[in-house]
């Protein structure tokens, strides 16, 4: 298993880290050239950051034959498995795995507690960052809490402005439940959807809260609507 620190050192590079986020929407290969000309860089430069990410597992690396002879070129891509981080080494995976399956074997009674519990989760999370605050907060300052949060799994949000008001999207490339999706689908995104809305609903009182894309549905990633009216900013 990589140390820790390594992967938190070599992703503290800033034009690392949007060359990893880039790869991570794009769902595809790219060459080194392809990266060294999206951020204006020399390939050498672009080769070592590539060259960095693929170390810590976060894009793999594959040779690409043209057909016209030669030494054949690289082509690099995010990486489904991602990578974990814990100080130290914890394994999770069996809890979840049996929580999963009990609320699975319970049937629906259970699954509308545990999305309570999953509700109220997301709720406190924001409401431990609002404590921290004393004075009434603007749309963007709530926004800003809200992409904090969303950020921490994962969640890349962008708002658009309607005549009703606001549009927040939030799309994430690379599920952190994605070794859960394959056995308890409905369960793991009912959960993380109750989740997505505790947070929302503590920090707009009116919204709309919509999913519309899952991998779950073949899907390359999962996006999050939320519609906030001009009433409720």
């Amino acid at each position: 298993m990589l140390h820790p620190l390594k992967i938190t050192s070599t992703l503290a590079d800033e034009t690392r880290f949007q060359i990893y986020e880039y790869m991570l929407q794009q769902k595809k290969a790219f060459t080194v050239q392809d990266i060294a000309d999206k951020f204006n860089i020399h390939p050498n430069v672009a080769r070592l950051h590539l060259t960095k990410l693929s170390e810590i597992h976060l894009i793999t690396a594959d040779f690409l034959k043209s057909g016209k002879g030669g030494r054949p070129g690289r082509i690099y891509q995010v990486s489904e498995q991602g990578v974990e981080l814990t100080f130290p080494k914890r394994d999770e995976k069996h809890l979840v795995k049996w929580a999963l399956q009990l609320v699975c074997e319970l049937g629906q009674d259970a699954l509308k507690t545990a999305k309570k519990i999953s509700y109220q989760d997301g709720l406190k999370e924001i409401q431990k960052r609002l404590s921290k605050i004393t004075k009434p907060l603007s749309f963007e300052e709530k926004l800003e809490i809200l992409s904090e949060a969303a950020l921490l799994v994962g969640y890349i949000p962008k708002i658009v402005d309607t005549a009703e008001g606001k549009k927040i999207t939030l799309t994430i490339f690379n599920c952190p439940y994605r070794s859960q999706i394959k056995e308890h689908s409905d369960i793991v995104c009912e959960l993380h959807k109750s989740y997505l809305q505790g947070q929302i609903d503590t920090l707009f009182e009116k919204n709309e809260f919509v999913q519309f894309e899952s991998m779950v549905h073949d899907c390359d990633f999962c996006k999050y609507e939320i519609c906030v009216p001009n009433v409720a900013l």
